[in-house]
């Protein structure tokens, strides 16, 4: 049936309804015109609340002729004879109309009322399905089927931006084209086209955009719209935070794996090498021919570099397992550097060391062997890496509440694209990882003992000038001092 015969049943009906009130008055009924008219009123209100408007207008034209032709004097004429009956006659008209007018935009708003309701509990409905996704395809598919099912609308299509993918829920999607789902995530314009009862929104959270939400067939308001973007935006981003915090867990746990197989294999390797090293050291203690003491202390020398290397993978282990703890008390810088100086005397025996110490420096509030072991390290890369015979400087101020000590060297240098490695594990220069033996661990050693100081370390370098290692230390606090 067509819109316009059901329309005109309902205005015959309603002109029916006015007639049958009219008969009953006037056959079965008397009354007076008050009762008629208040009648009639409550039929146009009925009229308004059940069809609409155009109905109730047509009733109340209806209501006003027959009221003037069969119960305003003179009665079955369309004459009014007394100008009262005029005032009333009008009265009743705009009264009809008027509350036809009320009745009309209080059942509007209570449709209003309704489809907002309906739509809550739709967004809500779908809110809980987004939640329930896992990673980020899966959050993207299960939003463009949750949408047509919770909105029951025939197609829809989801576009993530970060991962160039398109999301559709059935071949009646292709009527959105993938151009228009780009272009509406780079524009950050809607497109709604009523005619064709398409819409494309951006999936906008937080400023960002994250894509397009393209939907076919649907009647949802701009506020529903945006309400069901930003619902699927947030499914997004929590399923994308959900997969970087499982790859971020999974990262530190293969790391603490590592440094618990690091650590059992160093110390399974220690135990030989201590048997090895006391049996060389035993052999070489007794005469022997010339070959054969020279091949039993390159067995020696191998057996302490193999013992230095255990040693170096048994710290990093305990570094990078958070297992590190320095029992820190109150020391000198003096008496760190003597002490580092003295265990590298045998490296240092054709160097010039020169020390630059103020007298009046404050404490450190460190773990004596561990600086000591920084200081080493950084003596012993000088070593390395300065022409033999050349001096080396050993420095000491303060800067603020921490105390820095530098080891300057005239080597090479390193190139500046390299400063920002050399810290890292396993890493050595290009230029000298030929020439010089090493492991790349004792820097990235010596930086995980002085963060666990609440310190820092660094390196300044020019080609061809040298390098200068400096590392900055808590100053013991006066509280913490034992008077």
């Amino acid at each position: 049936m067509s819109a316009a015969l059901r329309l005109t049943i309902r205005i015959l009906a309603s002109v029916a309804l006015v007639a049958a009130i009219v008969v009953v008055y006037i056959r079965f009924l008397p009354v007076n015109g008050t009762t008629v008219a208040l009648t009639m009123l409550l039929a146009i209100l009925g009229i308004a609340t059940r069809w609409g408007l155009t109905e109730s207008l047509v009733a109340s034209v209806a209501a006003v002729l027959g009221f003037n032709y069969f119960f305003l004097p003179p009665v079955r004429t369309f004459t009014i004879a007394d100008p009262q009956n005029w005032v009333a006659l009008v009265a009743f008209l705009i009264t009809a109309v008027t509350a036809s007018q009320l009745s009309i935009m209080a059942r509007r708003r209570t449709a209003e009322a309704d489809a907002r309701r309906r739509e809550v509990e739709r967004l809500y409905a779908l809110g809980q399905a987004m939640l329930l996704s896992g990673s980020v395809r899966t959050s993207a598919r299960d939003a463009v089927n949750s949408i047509m099912r919770t909105f029951e609308i025939p197609g829809a299509v989801l576009f993530t931006k970060a991962e160039d993918e398109f999301f559709r829920s059935d071949p009646q999607t292709l009527t959105i084209s993938d151009e228009q789902l780009r272009w509406i995530a780079t524009s950050e314009e809607p497109l709604i086209d009523h005619q064709r009862q398409i819409a494309i929104v951006p999936v906008r959270l937080g400023g960002q955009v994250l894509g397009s939400l393209g939907f076919i067939g649907s009647t949802l308001s701009t506020a529903a719209l945006n309400a069901v973007t930003y619902l699927v935006a947030i499914g997004i981003e929590r399923a994308r935070s959900l997969e970087e915090g499982s790859k971020t867990e999974a990262l530190r746990q293969s790391e603490v794996l590592k440094a618990v197989l690091l650590d059992a294999l160093a110390h399974d390797l220690k135990t030989p090498l201590t048997s090895i090293k006391g049996a060389v050291s035993h052999l070489l203690a007794q005469p022997r021919n010339a070959e054969e003491e020279e091949l039993l202390t390159i067995a020696n020398e191998e057996a302490d570099r193999l013992n230095r290397l255990v040693v170096e993978v048994l710290e990093m282990a305990r570094i990078e397992a958070a297992k590190f703890h320095p029992d820190r008390s109150s020391h000198g810088v003096a008496e760190i550097v003597s002490a580092a100086v003295k265990a590298q005397e045998e490296s240092l025996k054709d160097r010039r060391v020169e020390l630059q110490l103020p007298e009046r420096l404050p404490t450190a509030d460190v773990d004596f062997e561990f600086i000591q072991q920084v200081l080493k390290q950084l003596l012993d890369n000088a070593v390395k890496y300065s022409p033999p015979g050349s001096p080396l400087t050993i420095t000491a101020s303060v800067a603020g509440e921490k105390l820095v000590i530098s080891v300057a060297d005239r080597g090479k240098g390193i190139p500046e694209a390299e400063q920002a490695r050399i810290f890292e594990k396993f890493y050595r220069g290009r230029a000298s990882r030929d020439e010089v033996l090493g492991t790349g661990l004792g820097l990235s050693i010596a930086k995980g003992i002085i963060e666990a100081h609440g310190g820092r370390i660094w390196v300044t370098s020019q080609l061809g000038q040298g390098s200068i290692f400096s590392f900055a230390l808590p100053v013991t606090k006066k509280e913490e001092l034992v008077p």
